[in-house]
């Protein structure tokens, strides 16, 4: 593997895979970036994060949930994202769904809270009938990725103690 893919991989693996997040248009992301994930490779995603982000607004919830027909065509034309209609309409349907979360339950994060544990299955169950684009595989790594499920590293990994200090919501008791 070249030094800049492994660079790439091993920012995500130490810094991010695993560790929860706090903040409502983070989990937006991280939705939004699994579900583009969806039939290409995780290293696809993370290059073209960063053109993610700048062009769904920093993933501001308020904003995608308020694009125009202009914005998903925008979306739809550029080469720095996944051009498939079916993930732009997620992204923007899902960020409509996360503000009625949020004004039901206060936060995306306290509604994945208030739902947790559950077993893969129930998640699964829970997203397809809340969001759009979310099959089994999307919601697994997204709730392993985000600390909701455990699996994301194992106990011999360095990183493992540093996600059990971040008290991630899969090991409390």
């Amino acid at each position: 593997m070249p030094q800049e893919r492994k660079a790439l991989h091993k920012s995500y693996h130490d810094n991010y895979y695993g560790f929860p997040i706090h903040n409502d248009n983070e989990l937006f992301c991280r939705l939004v970036l699994e579900i583009n994930q969806a039939g290409l490779s995780w290293e696809t995603i993370l290059k073209k994060e960063a053109t993610f982000r700048k062009a769904y607004d920093n993933f501001d919830i308020q904003t995608v949930a308020v694009y125009t027909e202009a914005d998903r065509e925008r979306l739809l034309a550029d080469p720095g994202i996944i051009r498939n209609r079916l993930k732009v309409n997620a992204a923007i349907e899902n960020a409509k769904t996360i503000i009625q979360l949020q004004k039901e339950y206060g936060s995306f994060e306290k509604w994945l809270e208030l739902n947790h544990p559950k077993t893969i299955a129930e998640w699964v169950k829970l997203f397809k009938k809340t969001f759009k684009f979310t099959g089994g595989e999307i919601v697994n790594e997204f709730l392993m990725s985000i600390g909701y499920l455990n699996g994301a590293h194992d106990a011999s990994c360095a990183v493992y103690k540093k996600i059990l200090d971040a008290d991630p919501l899969w090991n409390r008791k």
